[in-house]
């Protein structure tokens, strides 16, 4: 697992931790979890069933970002508990937005305790980029009374910026045949 940081100008209430990690990678699915300690007053989007949406960012929700290559075109995926989803492909930081096209929805399942929540996501393999990849883990993270906090491997700037390239400091290989 590798742990994320809080961006220290909007510090959690409760949330303690977060941790993200590629659970497995293969030519049909990328799985990805997040896992939350201190979750107590997490706020959880209500199920909404799957599809796409825009602003999932807006409340509590889990976001990959993957860059192909040497360039500074990336892909960013949008995953909410509410099991709404988005996926995004830019040309470079914030410009050339567009919608990337998906074989078939991602698969999202939240599990909430009492202090720890688990997010775990199947992206479909074939929807994304080519592997290799240079990865930002982030999460925005809403608590009770509407308080958010930003998390990612590294924040970059004095504002939450998951979009800055500095962001994606973990590397992904591509998967190896069976």
């Amino acid at each position: 697992m590798t742990e994320l940081v809080f961006h220290p100008a909007h510090p959690p209430l409760a949330v303690r931790s977060i941790e993200a990690r590629i659970i497995g990678f293969d030519a049909t699915w990328l799985r990805a979890r997040w896992k939350i300690m201190g979750a107590g007053s997490l706020m959880v989007p209500s199920f909404a069933g799957k599809g796409r949406a825009d602003g999932l960012w807006q409340t509590t929700c889990f976001e990959l970002f993957l860059q192909p290559g040497e360039g500074p075109g990336y892909t960013e995926l949008n995953l909410s508990p509410s099991e709404r989803w988005n996926v995004y492909d830019f040309t470079a930081p914030r410009e050339g937005m567009a919608e990337r096209p998906m074989p078939r929805e991602p698969d999202c399942t939240m599990r909430l305790g009492t202090d720890m929540a688990i997010f775990d996501a199947a992206i479909p393999a074939t929807g994304l980029p080519t592997a290799p990849w240079r990865c930002g883990f982030t999460a925005v993270i809403e608590e009770q009374a509407g308080h958010k906090s930003y998390w990612a491997l590294v924040h970059g700037s004095e504002v939450p910026d998951f979009h800055d390239p500095a962001c994606f400091t973990a590397t992904i290989a591509a998967p190896t045949a069976p």
